[in-house]
């Protein structure tokens, strides 16, 4: 189905000037349920919740991020054995879970691969839900966030269902609608076990009464064809996401030479605009940086976007200075903050309709300090 960027309740000011000379893109304030649309301002995506401060896919992260202001939170989503969505980075979940000291579980451990790629460890699909249920959230980055780890143990792993009646709940209590912006984990791979994800992220938005256009949920994969399979069977509003390197793995199953690069060029954006609405581009799209981790000039994908009708929300912002330009690295400790607010400050200029951010209350305090069109 064709989608129209006024579905999306957003009025996009197209650039017609040079890079150097950007504006900021507004969403026009139409009210109705959806949180892209109560403001004028880019929308603040919670990247797994406040994974800055809390383990991630965590109801903690995630009602952290709400309190902090964001807009969206984001629960990326694999398959138990029994077919329930949960909240996991990566279906292998050594990383975010105590389950390798689980001696119960320790025959589990095997290796298998993944979009092309050999991995070895626990995976969702290979316990039920109550099973999955014992195990307790670790952080993933403990040598980056190590104030982070004091909350490893305490947190279940949330299914998909748990994380739309959270973001319910905290918009009734806090009188401001609040989204879900889920991602299918690979889903090619789950296809080929007997463990489709479409059909059961459709039945979880049915049963929510989230069907329509202006439903507060966008639906995200690095994949196409499960998107372009979305399209047929629903109409939230579904975001391409495009990496700075490589493909899709539907388009490595395919045959399909086309890479993420292809895709980000006008011929490609014009392709994915006829089954979504928007993309979540790797922020290195939009302003690259060199070999010595310095930025460049931006690129034009923000206004190529636009001319397809397609918004445009950038990932990951991150406040440590390892995940920084080097332009706006404080010191010399990787693990220290760096000024983020001037990388906001920088893709807002551009146009951006929206961040991906492990700290969100970092991007609403850029966004409050925009000025007002």
């Amino acid at each position: 189905m064709r989608r129209t960027l006024s579905a999306l309740g957003v009025t996009v000011t197209l650039l017609a000037a040079a890079v150097a000379t950007p504006m900021v893109a507004t969403a026009k304030p139409t009210g109705g349920t959806d949180p892209a649309r109560v403001g004028d301002q880019p929308i603040v995506i919670g990247h797994r919740g406040a994974s800055g401060y809390r383990p991630e896919h965590t109801f903690e992260a995630y009602r952290l991020a709400i309190r902090m202001g964001a807009d969206y939170i984001e629960p990326d989503l694999v398959a138990t054995a029994d077919g329930v969505l949960v909240a996991r980075h990566e279906n292998e979940i050594s990383g975010t879970t105590d389950v390798a000291t689980r001696t119960e579980f320790a025959a589990r451990r095997t290796t298998k691969t993944i979009d092309g790629v050999s991995v070895t460890g626990w995976f969702t699909e290979d316990f039920t839900l109550a099973e999955l249920r014992t195990l307790r959230a670790k952080e993933r980055l403990p040598q980056v966030r190590v104030t982070n780890t004091a909350f490893d143990g305490q947190f279940q792993v949330p299914t998909f269902q748990e994380v739309i009646d959270l973001a319910r709940a905290e918009s009734r209590a806090r009188g401001r609608v609040i989204g879900v912006y889920p991602e299918t984990k690979h889903p090619t791979y789950f296809a080929s076990i007997g463990l489709p994800l479409e059909e059961p992220l459709v039945e979880t938005l049915r049963r929510a009464g989230w069907t329509k256009r202006h439903s507060p949920v966008i639906i995200q994969s690095f994949e196409t064809a499960n998107l372009r399979r979305l399209d047929r069977l629903t109409d939230v509003r579904l975001a391409q996401l495009l990496d700075a390197t490589g493909r899709p793995y539907d388009f490595t199953v395919a045959g399909d030479t086309r890479t993420y690069r292809d895709l980000a060029a006008p011929a490609g954006l014009k392709w994915i605009s006829r089954y979504a609405d928007g993309i979540g581009a790797n922020k290195n799209l939009i302003v690259p940086r060199d070999t010595a981790g310095k930025l460049l000039a931006p690129t034009t994908l923000v206004q190529d976007a636009h001319k397809q009708k397609l918004i445009v929300h950038a990932w990951t912002f991150r406040a440590e200075n390892q995940f920084l330009p080097a332009d706006f690295r404080i010191g010399t400790d990787p693990n220290a903050r760096g000024d983020i607010q001037a990388e906001y400050e920088l893709f807002y200029r551009l146009g951006l309709d929206g961040v991906f951010t492990d700290h969100p209350d970092t991007a609403v305090a850029a966004r409050a300090a925009l000025p007002r069109p």
